[in-house]
């Protein structure tokens, strides 16, 4: 009994840490303590017609690591709105994933530079005149016989970190990551209550992204063969465009410890800066995949702060047969291919 049991509890808790690796839109965000490869290097592929706008590639985490969700161009919810980014940020100690959203204007999105128009700060890659997008030809790849809608400006897409000039990092704060922190001007953005989740095509692209091994930084080494695509979720021969190279050597990491946190205790990306303090507060209980304590058998509970920009979505479920168990209950680890065997606790203690 005890050994099905504990089957039982690993199965429930793998199909839980597999739901996180589409989760960036979805209601939950995750901690690494680990940060994720640099940005590959790679071409933007032809804007597909007018009205898409770029959204850039970035890595997202699941149970194998970080894998490579491709860039690609969207339509936008509705006129007049702009993409800010997700990214990568440094605080207490992990990587927290602060997920992308629309708004009528972009918002801190860690100072990386994904190019094509975002260079840091702001997006220069296009803007609304009414209810037509404008394309900025030296940021955006368009045809102008399929596209008319365009104009020239000139870009300069540099970052700097410890003073010297990259073009490739992935990540705010810590250990070489930029050290931009958002303005007041961006914190408005993200509190704008005209924000938009991540449509969903963008939802089934990064799903997409997630059950494809090439992406996989562990097995392309930060060179991912589908570096972008023309469309969302559109991983034919024809729409992609491969990596010219990784942006830095990869470095496979040492410790993959992951933590997945309900939404609920999540503000908006730009709170408050990453380089100074963290810039999405703790939550009062959270689930470590290497832990050795259970993981709570109750929901965490719902942060007004957040709830007011985005409408409540259920977090991910603890496993079910946690609490059932009288007897002592061991705890998986779980590794970037192959989970060890589990360790037996003799007194499991509960989150608060």
């Amino acid at each position: 009994m005890h050994s099905k049991g504990l089957t039982r509890w690993f199965s429930s808790a793998l199909v839980a840490l597999i739901l996180l690796s589409t989760a960036a839109y979805a209601g939950v965000f995750i901690s690494v303590n680990f940060g994720p490869p640099a940005l590959p290097v790679y071409e933007q592929p032809i804007c597909p017609s007018p009205g898409y706008l770029w959204t850039p590639g970035y890595w997202a985490y699941g149970p194998d690591g970080y894998f490579w969700v491709p860039g690609t161009w969207v339509m936008a919810p509705q006129p007049g709105l702009l993409w800010t980014p997700g990214y990568w940020g440094w605080g207490e100690g992990v990587y927290l994933w602060h997920p992308g959203y629309w708004g009528p204007t972009v918002g801190f999105y860690g100072g990386i530079n994904y190019g094509y128009g975002y260079g840091g700060r702001g997006y220069e890659g296009g803007e609304w005149r009414g209810g037509d997008f404008y394309y900025n030809r030296n940021a955006s790849n368009v045809n102008v016989t399929n596209v008319h809608n365009t104009y020239n400006t000139t870009v300069i897409n540099n970052t700097t970190v410890n003073n010297t000039t990259v073009n490739n990092v992935s990540y705010n704060g810590g250990t070489g990551g930029t050290t931009a922190a958002a303005t007041p001007q961006e914190q408005a953005a993200a509190r704008d209550p005209r924000v938009v989740q991540p449509t969903a095509m963008q939802t089934q692209h990064e799903k997409a992204a997630s059950s494809n091994r090439q992406l996989l930084a562990s097995v392309n080494q930060g060179k991912p063969a589908i570096a972008a695509t023309a469309k969302p979720a559109d991983f034919s021969a024809h729409s992609v465009v491969a990596a010219k190279s990784a942006g830095m050597p990869y470095k496979a990491p040492v410790n993959t410890a992951a933590t997945a946190h309900t939404n609920a205790a999540v503000p908006r990306p730009g709170s408050s800066p990453t380089t100074t303090q963290p810039a999405v507060p703790r939550p009062p209980s959270t689930y470590h995949a290497t832990s050795t304590a259970m993981p709570a058998s109750t929901p965490h509970p719902v942060n007004a702060q957040y709830e007011a920009v985005h409408p409540t979505t259920a977090s991910v479920p603890h496993p079910a047969t946690v609490a059932s168990h009288p007897a002592p209950a061991p705890h998986p680890q779980f590794a970037p291919k192959a989970p060890p065997r589990p360790a037996v606790e003799n007194h499991p203690k509960q989150h608060n």
